[in-house]
């Protein structure tokens, strides 16, 4: 029996669901977390594509780390953020923060084997990482069986996020000090 899930902490930050999913979508870069068979996590940056309502990643077809923490445990979450702007909101030089978003999908990772959907999902990595037409032959993999991919189903996402405030609300024009009383050195 698995317990709720944590409640979020910072609900401030909270981003729509509809802006959550956007991000997911059109993200650059994620960070898939797996549990190995002794509990040691495990995190790994990769490529990926919002296919039909799923995250999809791929790796190589040799049996390492990721494949062995996913034959185990099917339970992942997975990561992506975007960075912005460093900014001051107070007059200490620890008041400062950073603008980005951030989404994590909570959710279980299967093995695709099925040749049409390993395609597909090559298709759309490669409309979103490359794009453009160079005159190669399209929709050419020869090398798709030294390919696994991965789908997740995610079951809950949360997304949060910083935004840069405005020149006027950020210091010295505005003091915003998390400790209004403190006296410098």
């Amino acid at each position: 029996m698995s317990s709720p899930p944590p409640q979020v902490r910072r609900t401030d930050k909270l981003m729509a669901d509809e802006r959550a999913y956007e991000m997911l979508a059109y993200g650059y870069c994620g960070r898939l977390a797996t549990v190995s068979e002794d509990g040691s996590p495990y995190c790994v940056p990769l490529l990926y594509v919002w296919l039909d309502g799923e995250i999809f990643v791929h790796n190589t077809a040799a049996r390492g780390h990721l494949r062995t923490n996913v034959d185990h445990e099917p339970r992942v979450c997975f990561e992506v953020d975007e960075v912005g702007e460093v900014f001051d909101y107070g007059r200490f030089e620890c008041d400062v923060s950073i603008s980005h978003r951030s989404v994590i999908a909570f959710g279980r990772i299967r093995v695709i084997d099925d040749r049409v959907v390993k395609q597909r999902f090559c298709d759309a990595l490669m409309a979103k990482y490359h794009g453009r037409d160079v005159g190669r032959p399209k929709g050419f993999y020869p090398r798709l069986d030294d390919i696994t991919v991965y789908a997740l189903t995610v079951d809950r996402l949360t997304g949060k996020e910083t935004a840069l405030p405005p020149s006027a609300e950020q210091w010295p024009t505005r003091d915003n000090t998390k400790t209004p009383n403190a006296k410098a050195p």
